[in-house]
């Protein structure tokens, strides 16, 4: 079974990493919250794959970890865990130009075999780079760090 910082790191990189394409029309700053409400819905769903589609080829996360490293971390934690939730917390955006944004939150995150209680859980502060590739918007940057 793996410990909660393992899990940890791969979850909030999986919540972080999914996101959806921002067809050039809303603002920047809305965008990027869709992106991040987009994500949880990705993480409900469990698939690795979209997540890694939607991280920049330049993606670092904590610990130096890349866009392929994330995919397997977010593979492995869903096959290890059946019941994985997430809970994004209120979101600040900071817009820095037109192609870039920095977003703050919160996670409240879990993991459990299907029982009533969840086996883990952990709240985190999280700092994500965003950067606009086109019409896209894309995960550059992650990091996270348990709030208590």
């Amino acid at each position: 079974m793996w410990k909660l910082g393992r899990w940890s790191r791969g979850w909030a990189i999986g919540l972080m990493l999914l996101a959806l394409a921002g067809c050039g029309g809303p603002p920047p700053e809305q965008a990027v919250r869709a992106q991040i409400t987009a994500m949880q819905a990705a993480i409900d769903a469990r698939d690795a794959g979209k997540v890694a589609d939607l991280l920049a080829e330049d993606f670092v996360g904590n610990d130096g970890m890349d866009k392929r490293g994330a995919r397997r971390m977010a593979a492995g934690i869903f096959l290890q865990y059946r019941n994985v939730t997430g809970r994004i917390g209120p979101v600040s955006v900071e817009l820095r130009g037109d192609d870039d944004a920095i977003a703050r939150f919160t996670v409240l995150a879990t993991a459990g075999s299907g029982g009533l209680l969840p086996q883990d859980g952990q709240v985190f502060e999280v700092e994500t780079g965003w950067h606009r590739d086109g019409s896209d918007w894309l995960l550059r940057s992650a990091s996270w760090k348990p709030k208590l």
